[in-house]
């Protein structure tokens, strides 16, 4: 059966008149008269009483109509489902980010995301270190992944966002929070607050290798798996910390950021996920979210007047 059979059939039982339904079709009606005959003889039942003077459904007639109706309605949603799915615009999607990107990006970026795919449904998981992103990646329980590079693994599509500069975060009383700007140097014999060794953490290896680079032996004294934690332990006074500058969007009080000079002080923020994944939903997000990263790449530090002490030394960045 044609399902142009169905919807010339609903027009005619609509119109009870085959003159109007013709027109409504936009069609000539001998042709659509002759499509229902058609129609009623695959069927085997008369749908129609037609007479000179007017058009009735039959009880047949009726119930097919109802009938008919449905199956219209089912294709029409079905296609209009595909179209959506082809577009991108429905799914389900779960994004892993980095501790830093958690607060300055992920906001704004999950607004966004709401706004112009409201048909997908997003999961989000903050503050996780850049291996376990990929980890997940691999197992499929996140789909698409804000991290810190470099990522070994090949069959990870990587796309580099920005570059996030370098910042040494302090208690305000600390003896540094006084100086505009710091060198790695400055940090010898400090404690440093670390992410986590044994989770393989980049930043680990970053703030490791920036400091042995200029001579100075790194004295780890607390390794921590969330920087939301290790911001909180550099309040408490237990040592310094070198992050990425996004991680004062937390304006945690009691911290005190200062820039990090230096040939490589900054690191790259990307978005990531498999290259086996092609679903048009998945390119969509990742499209937004290299349009969205831009407009918020530069970072200005501000007074942060919380926690200032009597001579004004406490300064946070943002």
């Amino acid at each position: 059966m044609d399902l142009r059979h169905l919807r010339y059939f609903v027009a005619v039982a609509e119109e009870l008149h085959f003159g109007r339904a013709a027109e409504r079709l936009h069609m000539a009606q001998p042709p659509l008269s002759q499509q229902i005959r058609q129609l009623e003889a695959e069927l085997g039942v008369e749908l129609l009483h037609r007479t000179t003077r007017r058009v009735a459904l039959t009880e047949a007639g009726r119930v097919y109509l109802d009938l008919a109706r449905g199956i219209l309605a089912d294709v029409d949603r079905a296609a209009h489902q595909a179209r959506l799915v082809s577009s991108g615009a429905v799914g389900h999607l779960s994004l892993g980010c980095v501790g830093s990107a958690t607060y300055s990006l992920l906001p704004n970026l999950s607004r966004r995301l709401s706004v112009e795919l409201p048909g997908v449904d997003f999961s989000f998981r903050g503050d996780m270190l850049g291996p376990d992103q990929v980890e997940a990646l691999r197992g499929g329980t996140i789909d698409v992944a804000l991290l810190r590079p470099p990522v070994a693994d090949r069959s990870i599509i990587v796309h580099t966002l920005r570059r996030d500069r370098l910042l040494v975060a302090l208690p305000v009383h600390h003896r540094l929070a006084g100086r505009g700007r710091l060198r790695a140097e400055d940090l010898a014999g400090e404690d440093l607050i670390v992410h986590s060794a044994d989770r393989r953490s980049v930043m680990y290896d970053i703030v490791l290798g920036l400091l042995r680079d200029v001579g100075v032996e790194p004295r780890v004294r607390h390794e921590v798996g969330e920087t939301s934690t290790l911001v909180t332990l550099v309040a408490g006074g237990l040592g310094v910390a070198v992050v990425p500058e996004p991680v004062t969007a937390l304006e945690l009080r009691g911290v005190a950021y200062r820039p990090l000079t230096g040939a490589d002080s900054h690191v790259e923020l990307a978005v990531a996920h498999r290259a086996d994944r092609s679903e048009p939903h998945l390119a969509r997000t990742v499209e937004i979210i290299r349009a969205t990263v831009p407009g918020i790449t530069d970072h200005t530090p501000r007074r942060d007047t919380a926690h200032e002490d009597e001579e004004g030394r406490g300064r946070s960045g943002a």
